[in-house]
């Protein structure tokens, strides 16, 4: 890499650093190609990234944002892993190790906050946006379910009576 190309990938991560919401740092060593392939592809089917770049570079870009406490954890052949939903790059990064022990997950932050493994662990065992979106819509509708039900409950009921009268007077 020239000096340009390094100044452009340091821009980039600097502002990736500063607009997603959660960053995962993970060791890579020993992955193949194709399990790489495979997690960038869960990743991006999950709305996240996954960059592969030079710790120095790294840390440079971490300078200044509010992902700063990971760079300690930039040694070796890292790889960091971003998205803008607060579960979904934890998530994925913590099944692929379930089925890969060569990933193995050093830390995170989110936000300000800096996580250890088991922060991002517990991160990625919460339900994501969507989920608790589907969540929330699914409260808001059953009480408006029950009102409507309530609601015609009574005509129901009347024309129920109704018809048996008339049933009744038919058999007579």
């Amino acid at each position: 890499m020239d000096r340009a190309e390094k100044k452009e990938l340091v821009a980039t991560l600097s502002e990736v650093f500063k607009t997603t919401n959660v960053v995962v740092v993970a060791h890579y060593s020993g992955l193949t190609v194709a399990q790489m392939q495979t997690l960038r592809r869960q990743m991006k089917q999950a709305g996240a990234e996954v960059k592969v770049a030079k710790n120095r570079l790294a840390k440079i870009a971490l300078d200044g944002t509010d992902v700063a406490s990971i760079a300690s954890l930039m040694k070796g052949p890292t790889l960091i892993a971003y998205s803008g939903d607060p579960v979904a790059a934890p998530k994925v990064a913590v099944d692929f190790a379930k089925a890969n022990e060569k990933f193995v997950i050093l830390g995170g932050a989110m936000g300000k906050t800096a996580l250890n493994t088991d922060g991002v662990k517990a991160l990625a065992s919460l339900p994501s946006l969507d989920e608790l979106r589907a969540k929330l819509v699914g409260l808001i509708q059953a009480p408006a379910t029950k009102v409507a039900q309530l609601a015609t409950a009574p005509a129901a009921k009347l024309a129920r009576v109704v018809q048996a009268y008339a049933a009744k007077g038919e058999a007579a």
